[in-house]
């Protein structure tokens, strides 16, 4: 009779993808397992690869606005904020207040749309159907205060250079408010269907565990990074638009796990609703936005701005020569980056695990194919 000793084992290779639930988009890992231990990830990219930044070279500025949506279409205010500052900033071109206020509570009420969709699938990677429902419904709350002001629920196309596309809409105070009312008190439901849950724990905690050091050293950023105590909020260590006027804490842990990693972007919905607060009721008056030339040309140079998207941060590198378009374009988007570390983060696991640890990694793959 064989005993467990003398069975041979031994390495095979899958591919989990292009088309794979938890992949959540066009995104092939190919895996080295040995039974259920993950031995290596590699990830394949570029099955939905647009040429975004190689469009935006023959593209006007206002017209790149257009490109950065498409990316990451769940931090699509963030995004389409990081070209305007950037070119604004490339011009030396100071909008009004009120615009600084606007873009900042759009951000925020992105940030928690984002954060309502990453926990619903979360919930239905690992098998809790039930939070798909709750994370949704409370998700089109915000998407219709999008509608209302912006004219689109997902790709949204608001900002602008020199401003937003439209003043607000008049319901838009009122809803606002009416929204944090509401889910100030559904935000204690996702502790008690997920985070509480014994299950849940045991799937996530000391699972796929990413170090500090590893975090910097992958440019890990985002709640990912911060989870593992890398502090690198772009609101909070270059603060831009109306950030340097609110009062917020910076959401860390240290622990590094699938856990931390759940538990900061959990976090981070309580300070975007405190954030929410203190803005709403004091949005100056004044124009949304000031007069630009017909056609916007950048002095030649170098120029780069970032923000903090849902998934960590977004920057725009811009060369200019001195044309309405720019030389050269890239973006850094936080999803290349953090991807590129989930090879550390889930060697020696199992492949069940992979998906916890995939999911609270909150890929877009557009904006890491881009």
């Amino acid at each position: 009779m064989t005993t467990p000793d003398e069975i041979k084992t031994q390495e095979y290779l899958i591919n989990m993808g292009p088309q794979h639930p938890s992949t959540h988009g066009v995104l092939r890992l190919l895996l080295k397992l040995e039974g259920e231990i993950v031995h290596n990830v590699e990830p394949h990219i570029g099955y939905i690869h647009s040429g975004i930044e190689k469009m935006c070279e023959s593209l006007a500025y206002p017209q790149i606005v257009h490109l950065t949506d498409r990316m990451d279409y769940l931090s699509a205010h963030m995004n389409n904020e990081a070209v305007c500052l950037c070119v604004e900033n490339a011009m030396g071109i100071e909008v009004p207040d009120r615009v600084r206020y606007i873009r900042t509570i759009m951000a925020e009420l992105q940030r928690l749309a984002s954060h309502q969709l990453w926990w619903c699938v979360m919930g239905m990677d690992l098998g809790a159907l039930t939070t798909f429902f709750y994370g949704l419904r409370d998700r089109e709350k915000v998407l219709d205060i999008f509608e209302e002001t912006c004219g689109a629920r997902l790709t949204v196309n608001y900002s602008v250079p020199g401003g937003v596309m439209f003043d607000i809409h008049p319901n838009f105070q009122k809803r606002v408010k009416d929204f944090i009312i509401y889910f100030k008190k559904k935000l204690p439901e996702y502790d008690q269907l997920l985070t509480g849950n014994v299950i849940f724990k045991e799937r996530t905690k000391n699972i796929g565990i990413l170090s500090l050091e590893d975090a910097i050293s992958y440019g890990v950023t985002g709640p990912s990074g911060r989870a593992s105590g890398f502090a690198c909020d772009v609101r909070k260590h270059h603060p831009y638009s109306a950030y340097p006027l609110v009062q917020f804490n910076e959401a860390l842990d240290t622990a590094g796990d699938t856990f931390a990693r759940y538990r900061v972007r959990i976090t981070e919905m309580w300070e975007s609703l405190s954030i929410i607060e203190q803005l709403i009721d004091n949005i100056p008056g004044g124009d949304y936005a000031i007069k630009m030339k017909g056609v916007i040309k950048l002095p030649e140079g170098e120029f780069y701005q970032r923000v903090e998207a849902a998934r960590g941060e977004f920057g725009v590198f811009i060369i200019s020569d001195g044309k309405k378009n720019p030389y050269r374009l890239k973006f850094r988007s936080p999803g290349f980056s953090n991807l590129s570390a989930l090879n550390v983060i889930a060697k020696g696991w199992k492949i069940a695990d992979l998906v916890a640890i995939m999911s609270t990694l909150d890929l877009v793959i557009p904006d890491i194919d881009r």
